[in-house]
């Protein structure tokens, strides 16, 4: 059976669904606002929050460095922004403390080497691949040069590019989840029959859906498809300022969502046909012939 381990829970077949709160950015550079999403993470039921780090002079191509963009702060050129919404290793030192004292996993998706190197001094219990990243070797072999687990994002990618990743892989089980990579992401470009065919292809894996959509029926269904690792963006407002906010669920959200992904776990049975206890006064009830 496929299974990793994250912090000492098990995930794959025969175990629950592991929920991933992405807070990714959506802190808009505050560490009070991610203490807050912690928080409400935690309190929703979910195994874990993730974040994004990166080295913006290492993961900004130089042709967007002096973009502007209009922020809360003002006009910025698009490196300064991300400088700014970054947290430094200081500040993920307080995430881990926080995290640790609520008891809830906490992992980033690493967009350079270097932020692989600072994540994994923090003694992280997973590296995220980002989707950007599919195609970065270089990052993704830096991952690989530890004893961490992995999960990977495949959206932006082709069949092709996928496939190549997972040779750099190699022997190696990982999460490895299907998402399509827009903000929000249109119901017809969900693809979840995606699902199946990575369960398919690369069955020793343990496979996910990272959804991007505004619903929560979607979700739901890619459980139902199979999925085992379930990620989402969280936010406190999806009216607030910032790029993945309005694909993020709010707090009613979130509980729906994990309350109708445990319900569907619990509906999908082992496929074995049985007549049910609750059945015996209905056959007594309906049947001629009983």
């Amino acid at each position: 059976m496929s299974q990793i381990v994250i912090d000492g829970k098990k995930i794959g077949d025969g175990h629950p669904v592991y929920i991933i709160a992405e807070i990714g950015i959506n802190h808009n550079g505050s560490i009070d606002e991610a203490y807050k999403l912690i928080d409400l993470a935690k309190e929703s039921g979910c195994d874990a929050v993730k974040f994004q780090k990166r080295t913006p002079e290492l993961a900004v191509p130089k042709n967007q460095w002096e973009v502007p963009k209009e922020t809360p702060w003002g006009v910025l050129s698009y490196i300064d922004y991300k400088r700014k919404m970054e947290f430094d290793v200081s500040q993920y030192k307080q995430i881990d403390k926080y995290c640790k004292k609520n008891n809830i996993t906490w992992f980033a998706s690493c967009w350079d080497e270097l932020a692989v190197e600072e994540m994994a001094s923090l003694d992280v219990k997973c590296f995220k691949i980002a989707s950007a990243s599919l195609t970065d070797q270089t990052t993704v072999n830096k991952m690989l040069g530890y004893n961490i687990p992995i999960i990977l994002s495949t959206g932006m990618s082709s069949d092709e590019e996928i496939n190549n990743c997972m040779e750099i892989v190699g022997n190696r089980i990982i999460g490895l989840l299907h998402t399509t990579s827009s903000y929000p992401c249109r119901v017809e470009e969900l693809n979840l029959k995606m699902i199946q065919t990575l369960k398919s292809k690369y069955n020793k894996h343990v496979i996910g859906y990272s959804g991007h959509e505004t619903g929560l029926v979607t979700t739901s269904v890619a459980v139902a498809f199979g999925a085992k690792i379930i990620e989402r963006h969280i936010t406190l407002d999806r009216a607030s300022w910032g790029s993945d906010h309005a694909a993020s669920l709010a707090p009613n959200g979130l509980r729906s969502l994990i309350n109708h992904i445990r319900s569907v776990e619990k509906a999908i049975g082992d496929g074995v046909k049985v007549v049910y206890e609750s059945e015996i006064p209905m056959i007594k009830k309906l049947r001629r012939n009983a």
